[in-house]
């Protein structure tokens, strides 16, 4: 039973219980993102004093900042404590291209210490990237409607037009930087 709970778990598992939780969360009127909290936690600090937007009734949403907690509590147990000290298999294509972008050492590991390193993140570089790309996801998300997950999970399975919008989208933001982008910052 360990084993279950440490490895990842299949779509045939997972799936299930995403469509389940999905499926009591309309039922109940509920509906599922990261970037509504954002709103809920504003307006518990009393920006709703100040912007109509934030002008809600929180305490209804204290369940969502309970599943950020939860996420957050599970990212922090499944990196320190689930993710596996071995390499990752890469085609030499991808080795190569990752060599030229400066990576020493591509599929040593899970999280490249030239992007996830403490160095990084500290650098002008690292905090203009987060800075900037915080700043683009909040408004991306307030753009859209809503964030990654929301529109994903939760839109997607109410059958949103808007949703699937925003979904393609995405991935052609996520295309766009990886392929475009990316290579012009490292």
């Amino acid at each position: 039973m360990i084993n279950f709970l440490l490895e990842p778990w299949p779509w045939y598992v997972a799936g299930p219980i995403i469509s389940i939780v999905m499926f009591l969360l309309i039922y109940f009127g509920g509906s599922f993102g990261m970037s509504s909290n954002l709103r809920t936690m504003c307006s518990i600090g009393g920006a709703g004093k100040f912007v109509d937007f934030f002008k809600i009734d929180w305490k209804s949403q204290l369940w969502n900042l309970a599943f950020v907690l939860g996420s957050i509590i599970g990212g922090f147990i499944a990196y320190k404590f689930m993710t596996p000290d071995v390499s990752i298999q890469l085609s030499e294509a991808t080795i190569s291209k990752l060599s030229e972008l400066g990576f020493t050492n591509p599929g040593s590991q899970y999280l490249p210490e030239e992007i996830f390193g403490m160095e990084q993140i500290t650098s002008i570089s690292g905090l203009a990237i987060l800075l900037i790309g915080g700043i683009l996801v909040g408004f991306g998300t307030r753009y859209a409607g809503g964030c990654t997950s929301g529109h994903a999970i939760s839109g997607l399975s109410n059958l949103q037009l808007p949703s699937l919008i925003a979904v393609v989208g995405f991935f052609i933001g996520g295309l766009l930087m990886v392929h475009i982008i990316f290579p012009f910052i490292y």
